[in-house]
């Protein structure tokens, strides 16, 4: 729940093998073409011509000017790619280059910058190093003719033709022009993307550039309409206060699948030892096995109960999050043991996030001992608080109660008193989100590194003994928790319009079942298409992540929320490998109890099957790009999904088939035949 709801938690058996090892080759390739082949960097120091700095990557050659950063690449089969265009504004007189092990230096003394370039792991790196407050608009991106898509991994992830008309609107209009995006601040990856070539879309692109910026804190992403195609121009801002004077790009050349970018990243995760896994998390806590083959949902009123829970089993749902709200009447310990005794994970929604004068607060996770608040309020430059969400309260310094921990103990406490009646798993918003603080409070001062820092410290406290989850994670976060809320939507700007019309979209009671949460909305059709519109969505997020943590879409966006998009959201699910979430009161168990057991029956075996193993394809196999395939593992699960309304070689539009290694034939759902 969000921190501004006073009340909320916040054919046949060997046609099918061949075809999963056709697209299990094609996703290996995409990952090989993506980090480049053993023995590269055998000749990384590559060769300087005049202000050409040639270096060998993955794929094909780089080559940097280093009077004005432009990039450019030549690619195995001899295609020359533009990876960026000189850099926004010009640098300045360069100074001399001097060659390194693996790559040169220079600088460009006009702007304070020095830079070093290299090839590492099959990727072109580059550093910048400011030794001033100021920022540079660089890489820009998408200039390249032959450039035919743009990844963003907003959300779960979005591929977006750059001739689209609609993404090439302005923002205001639902569109991507003119609009800047925060990549530390308001992406789940630091990546971006583009496919070169092939038909609409990208659709049969044979190359492509991987943009990743490891330094995301002080980096944006500006698009730009030019002659109706979509550019991306990076800015990254050096603040010595912020700690942002180091800024680091790498670029790799790809085969223009939509989700290599993720691959790349996934990689990269991997080879700096920063990529857990979900089998290690069971390893060290067994409970979080229990996450396998389990949809989530958030329980009021009667479906919070002992009673509730048995009604839920005895409708045959073998696995489930429930999490619960703080508020009065939090699950109990007798329905704490019956949902562990069903096989369920339960735990409650917390924030560290908030503070709030005890004696004015609007909800029990806001009060804090002592005076936490006001004196652990994060601070702006003037010493004003930094207010709180929603206009309540402040937001506290994860510094200061990270300082204050080891003898006041203000976490642990709130922690075991919220898991007192035997929870196994945490929900624990913000924390994992990129909304990070600067904060100037004597005492406490931080930088939002180090937020991102303190923040991961006590997640991964709370996740040696619990099942943690938090909202919207960040690929940072991978390592500390099990699971979050929110990641899987690729929310658009009107979202948040929507939601604060309580009369369209619902408010905070009554207590037991808040029309926020279990009111029906329909989408406005431009914010529709935004957020679910198939042809776009593809799985960037599950593509790096999948098998590393599990994720599911916003909690205020329940299965049940949005109605006009119960098809093509559980199709995505199945498509994905993730968890559907919902909300539950006693009638709306009785009324959709049934499709949720219906729903979770089919869930269950793949993700169990699946849950822990990588992504390891995904492609379109018509050139709408309604029919998708999705593989997992060395095939342990292979999915096509049908978004249209037509049936595409025997699968009828509106419906999924999966199947498992072991199967003989594909299990069939569809979901609208499921009523509701």
């Amino acid at each position: 729940m969000t921190s501004d709801d006073p009340h909320s938690p916040k054919t046949t058996g060997r046609r099918h093998r061949n075809a999963a090892t056709r697209a299990l080759a094609a996703s290996l390739a995409l990952t090989a073409t993506a980090l480049g082949v053993a023995g590269c960097d055998s000749a990384a120091a590559g060769t300087l011509k005049g202000s050409r700095l040639e270096l060998p990557v993955g794929g094909g050659t780089a080559v940097i000017d280093t009077d004005s950063l432009a990039v450019t690449a030549r690619t195995g089969d001899g295609r020359r790619m533009v990876l960026s265009e000189a850099a926004d504004g010009g640098l300045g007189k360069p100074g001399p280059v001097t060659r390194t092990a693996d790559g040169a230096r220079w600088s460009y003394p006009a702007k304070g910058l020095s830079v070093t370039a290299g090839a590492e792991r099959g990727r072109l790196r580059i550093r910048l190093r400011a030794d001033r407050d100021g920022s540079v608009g660089w890489p820009v991106t998408g200039t390249d003719r032959a450039a035919s898509a743009v990844q963003l991994p907003r959300g779960e992830g979005l591929d977006i033709p750059v001739r689209d008309a609609w993404w090439n609107s302005a923002a205001e209009k639902g569109g991507l022009a003119g609009s800047t995006v925060d990549v530390g601040g308001e992406l789940s990856l630091p990546l971006w993307g583009y496919s070169m070539g092939g038909g609409a879309g990208g659709s049969g692109a044979r190359h492509g550039v991987s943009y990743l910026t490891p330094t995301d804190i002080g980096t944006s992403l500006r698009f730009a309409s030019t002659g109706g195609r979509l550019r991306a121009t990076a800015t990254h801002a050096f603040d010595a206060g912020e700690g942002t004077r180091d800024y680091e790009v790498t670029f790799a050349l790809t085969d223009g699948n939509p989700v290599a970018p993720a691959a790349d990243y996934r990689s990269y995760l991997s080879q700096h030892g920063r990529l857990d896994s979900l089998r290690r998390k069971i390893r060290r806590n067994p409970a979080t096995a229990k996450l396998l083959g389990a949809f989530h949902a958030y329980v009021w009123g009667d479906a919070r109960t002992a009673a509730g829970v048995e009604k839920l089993k005895g409708l045959g749902v073998d696995r489930m999050w429930l999490g619960y709200d703080s508020g009065p009447g939090p699950m109990n310990a007798a329905a704490v043991r019956a949902a562990k005794k069903a096989g369920y994970l339960v735990g409650p929604y917390d924030t560290f996030a908030n503070g709030q004068d005890p004696k004015s607060a609007d909800s029990p996770t806001s009060v804090w001992p002592g005076r936490v608040y006001p004196d652990f309020c994060v601070r702006k430059a003037d010493g004003s608080a930094q207010t709180g969400f929603g206009g309540r309260g402040c937001y506290l310094s994860s510094r200061a109660f990270e300082k204050a921990e080891p003898g006041r103990h203000y976490l642990a406490d709130r922690t075991r008193s919220m898991v007192a009646n035997g929870a196994d798993s945490y929900f624990l918003d913000v924390d994992a989100t990129g909304e990070l603080f600067r904060d100037h409070g004597a005492g406490h001062e931080m930088t939002k590194a180090k937020d991102r820092e303190m923040r991961l410290a006590r997640m991964r406290r709370l996740s040696k003994n619990l099942v943690l989850g938090s909202e919207s994670a960040q690929a940072w976060a991978n390592e500390v928790l099990a699971f979050d809320h929110g990641s899987g939507t690729p929310v658009a700007d009107g979202l948040w319009q929507l939601e604060r019309d309580r009369e369209r979209w619902g408010g905070y009671f009554p207590e037991k079942a808040p029309t926020a949460f279990f009111k029906p909305v329909r989408l406005p059709a431009e914010l529709a298409k935004a957020m679910y519109d198939p042809k776009y969505r593809v799985p960037l997020y599950e593509t790096a992540l999948h098998g590393s943590l599990v994720n599911v879409e916003r909690w205020e966006l329940s299965y049940e929320k949005l109605p006009d998009q119960q098809t093509t959201r559980a199709l995505l699910a199945m498509l994905y490998n993730t968890p559907l979430n919902h909300v539950l009161d006693g009638p709306t168990l009785t009324r959709n109890g049934p499709r949720l057991a219906a729903l979770q029956k089919y869930f269950s075996p793949l993700h169990r099957a699946a849950g822990t193993e990588r992504m390891t394809s995904f492609r379109w196999l018509t050139g709408d790009r309604t029919v998708q395939r999705t593989v997992f593992g060395d095939g342990a699960l292979t999915v096509t999904a049908n978004f249209g309304s037509r049936a595409q070689a025997g699968l009828p539009g509106g419906c999924v088939d999966a199947r498992l290694r072991t199967d003989r034939a594909p299990r069939r759902l569809c979901p609208a035949s499921l009523g509701g």
